[in-house]
């Protein structure tokens, strides 16, 4: 089992309130001083989202610019895109083979490539795109592309959704023969196709290990016969979720039910409509509530969520290993967790669970695509 954290720059009002000139440039900041912290502290991932127009939600839009600023304040961690968004209308495929490229050179080959279609009518609309529906062929128009675009090679296209002269893209990737390839998933049937096209899963999850077992276990069956679309597979499914791990867990419990995690899952089903909407859901503005200790208790007796004290972190931890996802990534700072109790989460947590998980200094997708390869 493997470790991240996800960066979204998540802009509650009463962070706003608090500070109503650069609140803003504070809560990115403190992304990045969170980062630093999981560097240092053991954690093989960082992932920042791409989202464009969804106010409050999150406001990195510009993620390979976030990108490429931690790369350079970091050393081993691996940088995530968490997702680009690889429709044309919103980023020409050459320019996001570009992107990826310099990315992995800046960072010394510690980018790793997720993708996605995007996930609210408020960006696809906002970018020209009417039908969300199209996107599922845009996407699948565009991913087959990107390894003939970073083979050393001129590359042409013409196609539905995009097309282009003869060109070389440029630079070629710095890893051999690309980064790792992911593809953010929440349906069924997304799990299986990403199994079939060869990419890793970056998956979220508002309920308990449980409910993604089949899914994993999908997406594990259908990856053996593989067709991949890039040059390797990359065998491994990343689950999102939250994490508030220190030594006092009554500490720990007090700050996790008065940090507004009720209001963001509430801009989750506000902003990402194209998402299955479970039961139950109030509409916007009616919110969703936060927890109380008891009910936050009931939750980490039964290990379904990773908040507590390192023991209590570790039992839910096993429970997504149980059921086979190999990656758990924290976004902790989708709420409003004070920067300090985030890095002395993520030390925590790197000091007294991470070893019990992952003693393994090489990254997994390093290692599948040596394995596959015979770099």
């Amino acid at each position: 089992m493997e470790f991240g954290i996800f960066n979204s720059l998540y802009l509650p009002p009463q962070l706003k309130d608090a500070d109503p000139v650069n609140a803003e440039h504070n809560r990115l900041m403190d992304e990045v001083e969170w980062v630093k912290a999981a560097d240092r502290s053991g954690f093989k991932y960082t992932w920042a989202t791409e989202h464009h127009f969804l106010t409050e939600y999150s406001h990195l839009s510009s993620n390979e610019a976030f990108l490429a600023y931690v790369a350079g304040v970091t050393n081993r961690i691996h940088i995530g895109s968490g997702i680009f968004n690889i429709t044309p209308p919103v980023s020409p495929p050459a320019r996001v083979a570009e992107k990826v490229a310099m990315l992995d050179h800046l960072s010394g080959g510690r980018f790793e490539f997720g993708m996605g279609r995007g996930s609210s009518s408020t960006e696809q609309k906002g970018f020209g795109i009417d039908d969300p529906e199209l996107t599922r062929e845009m996407f699948d128009e565009v991913i087959p592309e990107f390894k003939k675009m970073w083979r050393d090679e001129v590359y042409s296209f013409d196609g539905t959704f995009f097309s282009m002269p003869e060109r070389n893209v440029l630079p070629k990737p710095y890893t051999l023969p690309h980064p790792p390839m992911w593809v953010a998933a929440g349906s069924p049937s997304t799990f299986e196709k990403a199994a079939q096209m060869g990419l890793g899963v970056l998956c979220f999850t508002t309920g308990s290990p449980k409910t993604l077992a089949p899914l994993i276990e999908t997406y594990k069956r259908e990856i053996k016969n593989a067709e991949p679309v890039g040059e390797y597979v990359n065998n491994n499914v990343m689950v999102t979720s939250q994490m508030l791990c220190l030594e006092d867990g009554r500490k720990a419990r007090e700050i996790a039910t008065n940090m507004t995690s009720g209001y963001h899952t509430s801009l989750v089903f506000r902003y990402l409509d194209t998402f299955p909407r479970p039961p139950g859901i109030p509409e916007w503005p009616a919110l969703i509530p936060d927890q109380n200790v008891e009910q936050l208790d009931e939750q980490i007796k039964r290990g379904l969520t990773t908040i507590g004290t390192p023991d209590e972190c570790a039992k839910c931890v096993q429970n997504y290993a149980d059921i086979g996802a190999d990656q758990i990534t924290f976004g902790m700072l989708s709420s409003t967790m004070p920067i300090e109790i985030a890095v002395e989460a993520v030390e925590t947590f790197g000091k007294y669970v991470i070893p019990q998980f992952d003693q393994d200094p090489m990254h997994s997708t390093q290692r599948q695509r040596e394995e596959q390869l015979g770099a």
